[in-house]
This record gives structure tokens, C-alpha cells and sequence, in this order.
């Protein structure tokens, strides 16, 4: 099999894992029904897989960091079969949460590992490719995945996709072990490295941009099938059909969102994306009582969402190229710290307040990170500024000096 093949490999189980953590926000009405608790409190399943994932995640892989990547994958993999068959066999809310917690860390083990294995995998100038597939199998989830789950739940019962996911884990342990090769560990990153970049203020403000525009998505994103069905009266095949059309404008933004980096440029292409963000959920909170008008505003919303996320990365490893992994390694921590934080806020919102608030929260969040995308750039623009007047003046001097 050749080393392509190998990485869609790679993609497909990471299609596996992803939808693993987003089906969630698809059948939470569901879950929440049968664990006898309330929706807020279903909510906060997302929280819990998102602060796993967030702290767990560097932490596992700066101990792992030599182990082989090939047992990696199946260790990780392995952990994640467990983690489904407890959310199966055991009831139990407590035991569901954690379910949640070890699938969060199985998880990113699984993706930040066959990130590595796949660029390896790759010929050098294509390692860009190979990375950008397999984010695309794990986004995939998001498009296919989650609403499969939520037909799957309709039918049969929720727990039925968990089972199945278990079944295909072990499958994927099978495909794993004899498709990819040994790859060799590397040195770890110690933790303090990785903080460090946090102490310059433009990469701070540049991911806190990450965090306000996650947590305002995910205040309304984690809440989304019961505000379908409860505020817009939709019905269960509405709202199926209704995440189908979310996931599939999700692909098109993303792909929208790096050739207008490309085309336009990071200013215009993150600035534009996060305000029509920040539009499409304000229309949403006022046409909310309106199925004909919310479908389509869902998929404005979610093409807006997703624009802003190839630009942020490219954004974010354009302030530390001499570092990109480690920036990209703090990024998808913040952002998970950011759907923990969006589904705890979006949760006290629907405890406290109502289900048609979180929409309207959301978009606060979101405008928020519109601001800081022009603050950040503004402060790279000035330090791109002083770098290039610090060089000049350097080049002055040594031309004095010859």
C-alpha cells in the first residue's frame, strides 16, 4: 500500500475519533432525557471532553514523547474503545462523564500523534497536503458524523452509536497495526517551552482571538438540536437534515477561508469572516421562531464560522515560524478550553435564562473576537514595524563599520 493510501487511512479512524467528540451537541436532548438530568447539565459533557483534551492532551504527549508512534496509535486507540464501552454497558450519569473524560484524552493522543505519522509519511513538499487531510478527516466528523448519529438516535437509542464507534475502534486497531509503519518517537517539548510563547503579547492577544470566537460558536453550537426543536419547533428529521446542511457549509467556509488568506490576506479574510460570524447569529436569535428562514441561516452561520479557522492557524504559526508545531499545539488546547467554556457559559444561559439567549450570547462572544483580530494585527503590524527598522538600522551600522 502506498504511503497516500496510508494517510487516508489515518484520516478515516481520525473521522472516527472526531465524531466520537461531536456527537454530543447532536442527540443531547437525548442524552439528557435518559440520564434523567437536565439539558444544561447534558451540556456540560462537551466541557468535560474539552478540559480533558485541553490539559491532558500536551501533558500525554510530552510523557509519550519518545514511545514508538505505531504503539502510540494503538494504545490510544485501545483507550478509546474502553472509553465506548463504558458510555455503553455502564449507566449511570458519573460514568458517562467518565466516558468523556477518556475519550477526550485517547482522543488528542490519536490526532496529535497521527498528525506527526502522517507528515512523515509524506514527501517534504507535501506535508502540508497530508496534515490538511487528515484535518480534514477529523472536520469530516462534524459533516457526516453528527447528524448520522442524530438518525441513529431517533431510531434506535443513543447508546447504539457509541457501540458501533467501539466496534469500529477495534477495527481501526486491526488496520493500524498492519498498515502503518514504525516511526520513531522524538524529544519531548517540555511543558514550560511550550507556555513560554505566551509571555510575548501579540501571540496572546492572537489566541485569545481563537478563544472568544470558539467559546461564542460554542455557546450556541453545543445547545443547537434542542433550540432547533424546542424554540424553532422543527421536527426530528428537520433537525437531521438541518446539521447535515450546518456540516456540509462547514467544509465550503473552511475551504473559503484558505484561498481568501491566500487571495486577500489574513486581515481582511479573519476580520470580514468573524463579523458576518457575528451577523449570521444575531439573525439567527431574530428569525428563530422561523424553520424556513433558520436552515439557511444555520449554513451562513456555519460557513462563517469555519472561514476563521485556516486563516487563525496560518495567522498564528505567521507570528512564530521558527515554532509552528508548539503554536499550533496551544491553539487546539485554547480552543478546547474555549467549548468548554461555551458550553459552561451557554449551559448557566439556558439554566438561568432561556434557550432562545444562547444565540444572542453567542454573537456577543463572537464580536469580542472580531475586536481582538483587530488589536492583534495591528500589534503584529507595529512588530513587523520595529523588526524591519531594527534591521535597517543594523544594516546602517554595519555599513558605517565597512
Amino acid at each position: 500500500m502506498s504511503n497516500t493510501w496510508k494517510i487516508y487511512m489515518l484520516a478515516i479512524v481520525s473521522f472516527l475519533v472526531g465524531t466520537s467528540e461531536f456527537i454530543i451537541a447532536g442527540i443531547l436532548d437525548k442524552v439528557a432525557s435518559d440520564s434523567g438530568v437536565s439539558v444544561a447539565a447534558a451540556g456540560q459533557l462537551i466541557t468535560v471532553f474539552s478540559l480533558a483534551y485541553a490539559f491532558g492532551t500536551p501533558f500525554l504527549m510530552a510523557v509519550t514523547a519518545r514511545v514508538e508512534r505505531r504503539k502510540l496509535l494503538l494504545y490510544s486507540l485501545a483507550v478509546f474503545v474502553i472509553g465506548n464501552g463504558i458510555a455503553v454497558t455502564i449507566p449511570g450519569f458519573d460514568f458517562l462523564i467518565g466516558s468523556r473524560i477518556i475519550l477526550a484524552l485517547s482522543t488528542g493522543v490519536f490526532v496529535v500523534t497521527a498528525l506527526t505519522v502522517a507528515a512523515k509519511l509524506a514527501p517534504p513538499e507535501k506535508q502540508g497536503s497530508a496534515i490538511a487531510t487528515l484535518v480534514m478527516g477529523f472536520s469530516t466528523s462534524l459533516i457526516i458524523g453528527v447528524p448520522l448519529g442524530r438518525v441513529v438516535a431517533s431510531v434506535y437509542n443513543w447508546k447504539m452509536i457509541f457501540g458501533g464507534i467501539g466496534v469500529l475502534g477495534l477495527l481501526a486497531i486491526l488496520i493500524i497495526a498492519y498498515v502503518i509503519p514504525r516511526t520513531d518517537g522524538e524529544a519531548p517539548v517540555p511543558l514550560r517551552k511550550q507556555l513560554a510563547l505566551l509571555k510575548e503579547p501579540r501571540i496572546a492577544v492572537a489566541l485569545s482571538i481563537t478563544f472568544f470566537w470558539i467559546s461564542g460558536y460554542a455557546i450556541a453550537y453545543t445547545y443547537i438540536s434542542p433550540f432547533l426543536l424546542t424554540v424553532t419547533g422543527m421536527s426530528e428529521q428537520g433537525v437531521s437534515a438541518g446539521l447535515f446542511a450546518f456540516g456540509i457549509a462547514s467544509l465550503i467556509g473552511s475551504k473559503f477561508g484558505g484561498f481568501s488568506t491566500d487571495k486577500w490576506g489574513v486581515p481582511r479574510t479573519l476580520i470580514s469572516g468573524m463579523t458576518l460570524h457575528t451577523v449570521a447569529l444575531i439573525l439567527l436569535s431574530l428569525a428563530a421562531h422561523s424553520p424556513a428562514i433558520v436552515f439557511p441561516l444555520l449554513m451562513l452561520w456555519s460557513f462563517a464560522a469555519w472561514s476563521s479557522g485556516p486563516t487563525q492557524q496560518y495567522h498564528l504559526i505567521s507570528l512564530a515560524p521558527e515554532a509552528s508545531g508548539i503554536m499550533l499545539s496551544l491553539n487546539s488546547s485554547v480552543l478546547q478550553l474555549a467549548m468548554a467554556a461555551g458550553a459552561g457559559i451557554g449551559g448557566i444561559i439556558v439554566e438561568k435564562a432561556s434557550l432562545s439567549s444562547i444565540s444572542w450570547i453567542g454573537a456577543a462572544g463572537v464580536a469580542v473576537a472580531a475586536g481582538t483580530a483587530v488589536a492583534s494585527l495591528g500589534l503584529s503590524r507595529s512588530h513587523s514595524r520595529r523588526k524591519a527598522l531594527q534591521q535597517s538600522l543594523l544594516k546602517a551600522e554595519a555599513q558605517k563599520l565597512a
